[in-house]
C-alpha cells in the first residue's frame, strides 16, 4: 500500500488522553511513537494521523494562539470498517458527540454516495466524522 500523500498532525494538550482516545476508543493502532517527545504516528485501516504534545517551542508549527478547541475550522472524515461498534465505544467513553449515528446520502453528479456516520470531538476539540460506506445509488434529483 503506498504511503499517504497527506497526513494531519494534531497538537494535543494532554498526550496521554489523546492517545487513549484515538487508540482505545476509536481503535487506531500505534505505528511508531517517541514517548520522550510525546509523539505517536497512528493508523486505522490506512487512515493515518500524528499526535503530538509539543515539548520544543522552536519546533511548534502553528499560525496563531493555540486555544481550545484546537480543531476550529477543521473536520476530518475517516472511513472505518465498523462505524456502529466505534460509535458504541465513543458513547461508552462519554466523548462529546456533535451528530448522532445517521445514514446520509450525498449527491455526486448523477449518483448518490451513502454514509453511515457520526461526528465526535476528540479531547482537544478536533472534529472527526467516522463513516462506513453504504454504497451508491442513482441520484434522486440529478443536477450534474
Amino acid at each position: 500500500m503506498p504511503a499517504p500523500r497527506i497526513v494531519p498532525e494534531l497538537y494535543s494538550s494532554d498526550f496521554a488522553a489523546s492517545l487513549d482516545f484515538y487508540t482505545r476508543v476509536l481503535g487506531f493502532r500505534v505505528v511508531y511513537a517517541r514517548p520522550e517527545d510525546r509523539f505517536a504516528y497512528l493508523d486505522l485501516g490506512g487512515a493515518e494521523l500524528m499526535l503530538e504534545q509539543t515539548t520544543d517551542p522552536a519546533r511548534t508549527f502553528i499560525a496563531g494562539e493555540l486555544e481550545h478547541p484546537f480543531g476550529r475550522g477543521l473536520h476530518l472524515q475517516v472511513e472505518v470498517e465498523d462505524v456502529e461498534s466505534m460509535y458504541g465505544r465513543v458513547l461508552e467513553a462519554g466523548s462529546r458527540v456533535l451528530l448522532p449515528l445517521e445514514d446520509r446520502w450525498y449527491r455526486q453528479g448523477d449518483r448518490e454516495a451513502g454514509n453511515r456516520q457520526f461526528v465526535v470531538l476528540d479531547p482537544d476539540g478536533y472534529v472527526l466524522r467516522p463513516f462506513e460506506s453504504l454504497g451508491t445509488r442513482p441520484a434522486r434529483n440529478s443536477r450534474k
